[in-house]
């Protein structure tokens, strides 16, 4: 069984991070740019909160808000769901459909490891399947 280990393994980039007194316009450039669906909301070191694009419909775009003047601490989510390297894609996954939530941040003593999102469990177990059924071809029919 894969972890969110092999998962956080295969990531270069690092995870984008914004204060709680950053501005929703700021944190939506940035989401843009780098094509992703959240970003971890961090006071010092700490992980305060997690400010995704279903924050930005329900929050702001419904209640018209305004994206320029409207602060992260005001519209993130809180508490944040929370995983460790360890810890089992299955387990992800349920824990992403009791929640609803799409994403996992990730966390080793205190400390901001990464963010996973559905679609990364998904492309992990589809990778791992991939695995076991090459492995059961070569036993069953021989190399090829």
């Amino acid at each position: 069984m894969y972890t969110v280990k092999h998962i956080i393994d295969k990531r270069h980039d690092p995870v984008a991070t914004i204060s709680p007194d950053g501005t929703v316009l700021q944190a939506a450039k940035i989401m843009n740019e780098r094509h992703i669906g959240a970003m971890v909301v961090m006071r010092h070191d700490e992980v305060v909160g997690i400010f995704t694009q279903r924050d930005i419909l329900n929050r702001l775009v419904a209640p018209e808000r305004s994206l320029t003047e409207t602060r992260i601490r005001d519209v993130m989510t809180t508490p944040v769901a929370c995983c460790r390297r360890g810890t089992g894609e299955t387990e992800c996954r349920a824990l992403m459909r009791r929640k609803h939530i799409r994403h996992l941040v990730v966390v080793e003593e205190d400390r901001l490891v990464g963010v996973i999102s559905i679609g990364d469990v998904i492309e992990d177990q589809n990778d791992e399947m991939d695995h076991t059924i090459h492995y059961l071809n070569e036993y069953m029919y021989g190399y090829r």
